[in-house]
């Protein structure tokens, strides 16, 4: 069983492709905790009714705390779903890999950004560092030829 086991889920020629899929996912997880327990909608719902009142026609929502945080956490669960996959190497995930990975380093290089430029910490500054690691972390494993 044991022996099955670390065949099946942790297969060598594979790296760290699996692992990585799920620091991401973690880190994402860490991340819009750090966003809600600082009220991101606080500074995210005012933004948007500002831009639409200069760009009309810019489809940004608003949001509740309890849609917002119910779209994030369903959105996690999903992510957590493919994680079998990953730990298979699936080939079909590298390219939403990548994708996820970018997003979520421009993510964090948003709130680190917005945090320099308005001179103060933006909510989600803490974990973006983090988020911005596990993305390339993501990255590296994703580019290893062992991912099948």
């Amino acid at each position: 069983m044991n022996t099955l086991r670390n065949r099946y889920w942790f297969p060598a020629e594979r790296g760290n492709y699996g692992l990585a899929w799920l620091s991401l996912c973690f880190a994402l997880a860490f991340h819009v905790m750090d966003e809600a327990l600082h009220d991101f909608l606080a500074i995210y719902n005012p933004t948007v009714q500002a831009l639409r009142q200069k760009i009309p026609f810019l489809p940004l929502p608003t949001f509740t705390f309890e849609v917002w945080m119910a779209g994030l956490v369903l959105g996690i669960v999903l992510l957590l779903c493919l994680t079998p996959f990953a730990f298979h190497g699936a080939k079909w995930l590298k390219v939403p890999a990548k994708i996820f990975a970018v997003l979520m380093i421009l993510t964090g290089a948003q709130h680190i950004i917005a945090s320099f430029w308005l001179g103060r910490l933006m909510p989600g500054i803490y974990s973006s560092p983090l988020l911005i690691a596990a993305s390339i972390y993501l990255l590296k494993a994703n580019q290893k030829e062992g991912v099948r």
